[in-house]
């Protein structure tokens, strides 16, 4: 109860507050702030002013009407030390959330265990909306729970991706649960809670702020295993997430764009420093995951040509591109016998490669020999 008082008292990310609790546990911090002046100065770090804006919104807290509205919603407030609460997030110390309101059906911390962060620009472009649609879908299809901040752009791809899918994603948001933000996203929001999660630190009805929204970033960094940017610029809150969860020792992976786009300029920055270049699902998920979730091996096709054995190949390469050589000159330049070199001739004629005219041999004309043995031939 003193917790989700203290949830309207205190900012997200207050890490001052942070320290009281650890020191003191919620109940008496909350006591102490609306006691007297005298046993609220026992605080570390208090003021006369500090002390008069928390006073403030305490005379209006009711944590018991919080807590019936969550419930009305569908909804619960989660704890440190509940069973449902994702000890990861004791790694941000003081700064780590008072507690979580959240709606969906869900096991947030069993979730929590096996998820990525997939955020980006709002005024994203095609190609990165694109992206994050596929991550999302992706990422879900591997059995991964895709975390974004329900935003425009890249948020809002990722969550629809994984909900296409039929796979698991969660909204943190930077207001109350029961607050749709932005109000485009009503129906996503909606959505997520009813196959996933939706959570955040701030109590029914509180809005966002610009600082309430980089301060939600830190909870997606330690929340998840890593975190994905797929699109965004150097001032980005997407690369504060990606910062937080690189001082948290978290993964942090970028998707590379067009050398000449600002809104993946600050995706290559992070990619020359300690980000990682991700193109796809697999590739997130064989950095994150267990081990045995490799990524396919990425090769070009495979050509008939490749499946010669070297002395074929040198023989068919002795061949020129237009008019006939005959098997001597050929195995001169292949180096190796004449018969040899016949040998081989006759092996490629009957694999379609080469064709005789009188004493000498040339290339076939058809698909198998101009379209293969000679690619990239100069």
């Amino acid at each position: 109860m003193a917790r989700a008082a203290l949830a309207r008292v205190f900012e997200p990310g207050d890490e001052r507050g942070g320290r009281w609790l650890r020191e003191f546990g919620a109940a008496e911090v909350f006591r102490r702030l609306t006691g007297t002046e005298g046993v609220a100065r026992t605080l570390a770090g208090m003021t006369e002013a500090r002390l008069g804006g928390y006073r403030l919104r305490a005379a209006g807290v009711d944590p018991r009407k919080d807590l019936a509205d969550m419930a009305a919603l569908g909804g619960r407030f989660v704890c440190p030390g509940d069973q449902e609460w994702p000890t990861q997030l004791d790694d941000l110390g003081d700064a780590r959330p008072v507690g979580l309101w959240v709606r969906g059906r869900r096991d947030l911390r069993l979730w929590a265990l096996r998820s990525v962060a997939v955020v980006g620009a709002r005024a994203c472009t095609p190609y990165g909306a694109h992206m994050a649609a596929a991550l999302g879908a992706g990422l879900a299809e591997l059995g991964w729970v895709v975390v974004s901040g329900a935003a425009f752009g890249v948020d809002g791809a990722a969550h629809r991706g994984a909900l296409a899918a039929g796979g698991a994603t969660m909204a943190v948001l930077a207001c109350g649960v029961d607050v749709a933000y932005p109000r485009g996203h009503a129906e996503l929001i909606g959505r997520i809670a009813e196959q996933g999660l939706v959570m955040g630190e701030l109590p029914p009805s509180e809005h966002p702020t610009r600082s309430r929204f980089v301060l939600r970033n830190r909870v997606i960094a330690a929340l998840t295993r890593g975190t994905v940017v797929v699109e965004a610029e150097y001032r980005s809150g997407s690369l504060v997430t990606a910062r937080s969860a690189q001082r948290l020792g978290r993964f942090t992976m970028g998707v590379p764009g067009p050398a000449t786009s600002g809104l993946s300029a600050g995706v290559h920055e992070l990619l020359r420093g300690e980000g990682v270049l991700v193109t796809d699902a697999a590739e997130i998920s064989e950095l994150i995951g267990e081990i045995g979730d490799l990524a396919p091996v990425g090769r070009g096709p495979v050509l008939p040509r490749d499946q010669l054995d070297p002395v074929s190949a040198r023989v068919l390469d002795a061949l020129p591109r237009r008019g006939v050589r005959d098997g001597r000159d050929v195995a001169r330049s292949a180096g190796t016998s004449t018969d040899e070199a016949l040998g081989r001739l006759y092996e490629l004629y009957s694999l379609g490669f080469v064709e005789r005219e009188g004493d000498g041999w040339k290339l076939t004309s058809g698909p198998t020999c101009n379209g293969d043995a000679r690619r990239g031939v100069t």
